[in-house]
């Protein structure tokens, strides 16, 4: 298959070596290409010590360049900025032939107004891939009241493809995983706002009790704690007070203590 990635960053790179470890040609559009391509080749080391790839072949299938004409899948894992989505997939939308599938890796954005302003907006699914694509067996299908059947089957054999569990789940703010996600996060916040317990007992209280992989706190600072805060504003304004921002949650993004890209979140890194 061949396939397009819009967008090099974590998330965007980790999506394209995926696909490349499968064996699918890939291109990166990504103003950044030197520092994408890094990303990859690197990802790509790893897989290799695995043996799950070979880097040099793998890397001899990537590009990096503008979403080709004869894309068959095009993946968007730019931002969480809903008029860049909407712009850059009818970009990509015009490039492309009418039968390519397009997907948006949003993890809280609607679907159907990301594809409101294509041409042919059916034809646009989520594949809300998580962070470390490579290592995260799960992809949420998100589908619209306009998907066709064909479309969706598609996506499932794309997941499937990549050796990964997909889930269907109907178009709404924050789908099922962010919307429970966030919700869970933003009120670990506040119980360190408030003095209930440390990040640190508060995350081992999640994953021994629960059995989480992860805590709350801990992985908002992987994921960035900007881009908590901005799931969180939209979540506020789609679903209610229940998803207000927390006051420590605003504080420290203001600061610049994003989580691990800063170097300084709820834990030093």
């Amino acid at each position: 298959m061949k396939v397009a990635v819009i967008g090099g960053g974590r998330m965007g790179s980790g999506i394209a070596q995926v696909f490349l470890v499968r064996g699918d040609h890939v291109t990166v559009q990504e103003p950044l290409a030197e520092q994408a391509w890094r990303r990859v080749a690197d990802g790509l080391a790893i897989a290799a010590s695995k043996g799950l790839a070979d880097r040099d072949e793998a890397l001899a299938r990537l590009t990096m360049d503008t979403v080709p004409p004869d894309a068959e899948l095009v993946v968007e894992a730019v931002p969480e900025d809903a008029a860049l989505k909407i712009r850059i997939l009818a970009e990509a939308e015009a490039r492309v032939s009418h039968d390519a599938l397009l997907a948006s890796n949003t993890s809280s954005l609607s679907i159907a107004e990301l594809a409101a302003a294509l041409d042919r907006p059916e034809r646009l699914i989520g594949l809300h891939f998580f962070n470390p694509v490579p290592v995260q067996r799960l992809v949420e299908i998100v589908v619209t009241a306009a998907t066709p059947p064909d479309v969706l089957d598609r996506a499932r054999r794309v997941v499937a493809g990549l050796g990964k569990t997909g889930v269907v789940v109907n178009d709404s703010p924050g789908f099922a995983t962010s919307r429970l996600g966030v919700l869970l996060g933003l009120e670990a916040i506040r119980m360190v706002e408030e003095g209930v317990a440390s990040a640190e007992d508060i995350d081992t209280a999640m994953t021994l009790g629960y059995g989480h992989p992860m805590g709350p706190l801990r992985l908002g600072d992987l994921v960035g704690l900007d881009v908590r805060l901005a799931i969180a504003e939209y979540l506020h304004a789609k679903l209610g007070p229940r998803f207000e921002p927390p006051r420590l949650l605003r504080e420290k993004v203001a600061a610049g203590e994003l989580g691990r890209k800063s170097g300084k979140g709820f834990y030093a890194w």
